[in-house]
């Protein structure tokens, strides 16, 4: 039997919550990416977890006996990666991310975190688009840069920069020599989509919002930057980015140009809500402080 940390969270939160829909926005992944891992879960068990109703579920005799203690092995696990951590004569604060941040952010928060807690040194981890929370939900990062939106109840975010969305496409597109385009004119093109267990985030960079209740169409999937890009130039679709990112992944072959129409992109730092250790607030506290001057990385 191979069960998953990732599959208990999931069960908990269904358990919590007794209604697929609730318990995945509180995942942030989509509905039926979450009945899925629940029924590989069941296999894996040999048994049933919950009874599905035609508005909720409930829990069966086995589900309500496995809660507890799969709640006890999920809280065991995080106190186990928070002592690892503090074990080590230099500790090490995880930051999470999806893209490059750029934007002078990084570096200088950074720096004045370093001169804060010398004794603790900054941790870059690249995450995949399959969690848009960049490592925060499972425990694997400590903060992290994310896109809104990002909205577990577990988890808090700043909002760092608001920037308008641009969209990448091959330097020979049909459109590439317009100085903006709107978006109606890009809601037939094939656009490179993030997984599907990237939830609402996936709509947003689909600009789902503004098609009018059309589908989009997905010309694949991309599950990191390099997979998007690579997707772009090999003329398979086109794909929203945030300016900022469209500076930072400059690629040949590859021309972007302002979106009309979009709201704007929105990064952040986002944190545990209940992880109150000092190191998580000095870099919160450093990244406030890299805000009041910024600069190119």
């Amino acid at each position: 039997m191979d069960v998953h940390l990732r599959h208990l969270r999931y069960f908990v939160a269904v358990a919590d919550e007794l209604h697929f829909t609730r318990a995945a926005q509180r995942l942030f992944v989509s509905q039926p990416a979450l009945s899925k891992q629940i029924r590989v879960l069941e296999r894996e068990l040999g048994f049933a977890l919950f009874e599905r109703r035609s508005r909720d579920v409930v829990l069966t005799a086995q589900g309500t006996a496995l809660l507890p203690e799969a709640t006890a092995t999920l809280e065991a696990w995080e106190r186990a990666q928070q002592a690892a951590r503090e074990a080590a004569e230099q500790r090490e604060l995880v930051v999470g991310m999806q893209t490059a941040v750029g934007r002078g952010l990084q570096r200088r928060a950074m720096r004045r975190f370093s001169e804060q807690l010398p004794r603790w040194r900054v941790v870059l981890r690249l995450v995949d688009w399959t969690d848009p929370t960049a490592g925060l939900a499972d425990g694997t990062s400590d903060v992290a840069f994310v896109w809104r939106p990002v909205r577990p109840r577990d988890i808090s975010t700043r909002t760092l920069r608001r920037e308008r969305r641009v969209v990448a496409m091959p330097d020979d597109h049909p459109l590439a020599d317009r100085a903006e385009i709107p978006f109606n004119d890009l809601l037939d093109e094939p656009f490179i989509a993030l997984p599907p267990e990237a939830g609402e985030l996936r709509d947003f960079w689909l600009a789902s919002d503004a098609r009018g209740g059309r589908a989009p169409v997905i010309g694949a999937v991309a599950g990191s930057a390099d997979e998007v890009f690579e997707a772009i130039a090999a003329g398979l679709g086109v794909v929203l980015l945030a300016e900022g990112n469209a500076k930072l992944y400059n690629r040949p072959g590859i021309t972007t140009r302002p979106v009309i129409g979009l709201t704007p992109a929105e990064l952040a730092i986002a944190w545990r809500t209940n992880d109150t250790r000092l190191a998580v607030q000095a870099f919160r506290n450093a990244l406030e402080e890299s805000e009041h001057n910024v600069s190119p990385d």
